[in-house]
């Protein structure tokens, strides 16, 4: 049986790892379908999902030379998921108004700090020469 790439055939799950599932095809040949070709959505433990002997429908996604690639995901329809539109918040007037205040904290304690940094600093500039007397 040549298997082309695009066609859908069932198969058994011969053997799971942590990066995906072989899938036994018929007449000695097997493919892998890898974790992310799973299932829709992500998959942490293909063993949630998959078990060994499990009867499948895959699809070929790739066939070179010996090595098939197949999609589970691909034979199955897409979940609906309903669209959520975020909601827009209102920004109250008390809110404004507290915020305003914060800013007006910051900037006050900024400049305090600021004019302290200035005043420690100003007496302490000099260079490698110095004065001589």
């Amino acid at each position: 049986m040549a298997i082309e790439v695009g066609s859908v055939l069932n198969g058994t799950v011969s053997g799971i790892t942590k990066f995906g599932a072989f899938i036994d095809l018929g007449d000695k040949q097997t493919g892998l379908v890898h974790i992310s070709e799973v299932a829709h959505g992500y998959v942490e433990d293909i063993n949630d999902v998959l078990k060994v002997q499990d009867a499948v429908k895959v699809k070929v996604l790739s066939v070179d030379g010996s090595k098939i690639g197949l999609s589970i995901r691909q034979t199955q329809e897409k979940p609906q998921v309903e669209e959520r539109r975020p909601e827009r918040r209102v920004q109250s007037r008390q809110s404004a108004e507290s915020f305003e205040a914060k800013m007006k904290s910051f900037l006050r304690d900024s400049n305090e700090r600021l004019h302290d940094l200035k005043r420690n600093t100003e007496g302490k500039r000099g260079g490698r020469g110095g004065r001589r007397d």
